[in-house]
């Protein structure tokens, strides 16, 4: 374990300093026409921020500037907007892994009040999804394909090492694999979140460890070197 740590250092003081270093972007500077960006939320629902065995308080401080993106997009005059949240099967497979949450109907499955109080609400486009996946058997490959106007993709949510990183990476490979140039995946680093739990906790009610302060920045690097522009926040 000690050569493992002596290992890291310098990469653990790299990513410290590069996730210190993250600059803004400005809406302006993505496009000069709102109508080819989409914004892709994901699992930002009450399950995940307010109630529910898998709630993380710590999540739950991103909701409110998702909100203000939201707002502002819809102002700036960007009408694509995407929430892909949880939304399982009572007896979902997942759970073997992870405790019942966000079942199909429950309150748990909805987005978070402050989403739902949007005064645009009723224009997103919701996905409901049964995996850590956003494209696996759900709509949003359809959608994305009957969207060929949309350029610049703007990805907020949580988990950043779970489904963030899973949605993001979709999006990336998917221009990859398609020769798309001119794909721009962003993730604002203000609007996406992980949730913690220390060893001592983790070996206390028997689950895996997940030291969020450090699985947040890392996942966001990882993402970074996979082509997708990871930045402090998006500027209006």
């Amino acid at each position: 374990m000690n050569k493992l740590v002596n290992s890291s250092s310098g990469y653990l003081d790299y990513l410290d300093n590069w996730f210190l270093s993250l600059k803004p972007v400005r809406f302006k500077d993505i496009t000069s026409n709102p109508s080819n960006v989409a914004i892709l939320s994901v699992d930002v629902t009450e399950g995940f921020c307010s109630e529910g065995s898998l709630a993380s308080p710590r999540v739950n401080r991103i909701v409110l500037p998702i909100k203000q993106l939201l707002e502002k997009s819809w102002s700036s005059g960007v009408r694509q907007f995407i929430l892909i949240n949880d939304n399982h099967e009572p007896d979902a497979v997942e759970f073997q892994n992870y405790p019942p949450h966000c079942t199909r109907g429950s309150r748990e499955s909805q987005p978070v009040k402050e989403i739902r109080s949007l005064p645009f609400f009723d224009e997103l486009h919701i996905i409901p999804k049964n995996s850590l996946s956003p494209n696996l058997n759900t709509m949003l490959p359809l959608l994305l394909k009957n969207s060929p106007w949309v350029e610049n993709f703007i990805v907020v949510g949580d988990c950043t090492d779970l489904c963030t990183y899973q949605l993001a990476m979709y999006l990336r490979l998917d221009a990859y694999s398609r020769q798309i140039r001119n794909y721009r995946v962003i993730v604002p680093a203000d609007c996406v979140d992980t949730y913690d739990t220390s060893v001592e906790s983790a070996n206390k009610i028997g689950v895996y460890p997940h030291p969020a302060s450090l699985l947040h920045p890392l996942f966001l690097n990882h993402m970074a070197s996979n082509g997708i522009e990871v930045v402090s926040r998006v500027d209006f």
